[in-house]
């Protein structure tokens, strides 16, 4: 029973299932978003690509595990750490990202199971080896968080042409940048010691806190369009989703601080997470319960 859960347990890690469960998410929204319903095919399709987001995270395991080694926030991740092979993360990523196609394609249409894997291809084959060289590779990069929500709201037979789902999805692509730079900042050193490009060679301290900060207000502006071309958002909604963004840029705007420490980098990293959740719990409320918002 305890190897048994190890096993389950390496294999959620290969699988980086914090990060999946909120590329999960992601799909669910743009699903309830055209099809203002919760149904089995949503359940079908969520357990698709949460496999496909799986199997992508441990191919990059493998991709990655070198530098994995040098860094003491991943040097205990399953590959570096010895607990498994290499051909393990392989065959993970191979029976997982295989699955997880087949079920959103049955489970749904093709045009949702070609963007699945455009996704793996973009964060395995595209981002990952950018990375490695540019510091700025995060911002092609953040493609990937577009293309989950496009995979939902097209298993719900809308269509990518659709205005609704390209805000939705600038939405998710702008928060991708603040979202891995924080994170960047905050294991600056870390990086740097993996042989990583990093931000602070480029620019100091002061002015990744202005550049950061220009991106999180971008990430609010972006939040703002959705009501523009979704009708249906109520009155509620709309002052809601307002009220969050001053928030967020009031909340964040230690970064623009003349003495910038890792701390304020944190602390921003965790309201932007918890800004771009709260207004998705909002659109997705608001879509289901429509007449009771």
């Amino acid at each position: 029973m305890i190897q048994i859960k190890k096993q389950i347990g390496i294999i959620l890690e290969l699988g980086k299932v914090k990060i999946t469960s909120f590329v999960t998410v992601s799909a669910s929204v743009g699903y309830l978003l055209y099809s203002g319903k919760i149904t089995w095919q949503l359940l079908i399709i969520d357990f698709g690509v949460f496999l496909v987001a799986c199997g992508s995270s441990s191919l990059n395991h493998y991709q990655e595990r070198k530098s994995d080694a040098l860094m003491k926030r991943t040097k205990g991740r399953p590959l570096p750490s010895g607990k498994v092979s290499h051909l393990y993360a392989l065959y993970e990523f191979i029976l997982m990202s295989l699955a997880g196609s087949l079920i959103i394609y049955f489970g749904s249409n093709l045009s949702a199971m070609i963007l699945g894997i455009v996704a793996v291809i973009w964060y395995n084959g595209i981002y990952t080896p950018l990375k490695k060289r540019y510091a700025l590779a995060v911002v092609p990069g953040a493609v990937i968080g577009a293309i989950p929500p496009a995979i939902g709201w097209t298993a719900s037979g809308g269509s990518l042409m659709d205005v609704r789902i390209i805000s939705l999805a600038l939405f998710f692509f702008i928060w991708q940048i603040p979202h891995f730079w924080l994170l960047l900042l905050i294991y600056g050193k870390d990086y740097e010691n993996a042989g990583f490009p990093t931000l602070t060679k480029i620019f100091t301290d002061n002015q990744l806190g202005r550049i950061t900060f220009v991106w999180i207000a971008a990430l609010v502006t972006s939040c703002l369009l959705i009501p523009f071309v979704d009708i249906t958002l109520s009155i509620y909604s709309i002052g809601l989703i307002i009220i969050m963004g001053v928030w967020l840029l009031w909340k964040t705007k230690g970064i623009l601080s003349i003495y910038i420490e890792k701390l304020l980098f944190r602390k921003a990293f965790v309201l932007v997470n918890l800004f771009v959740l709260a207004v998705v719990i909002i659109i997705t409320l608001n879509k289901l319960f429509i007449k009771e918002l």
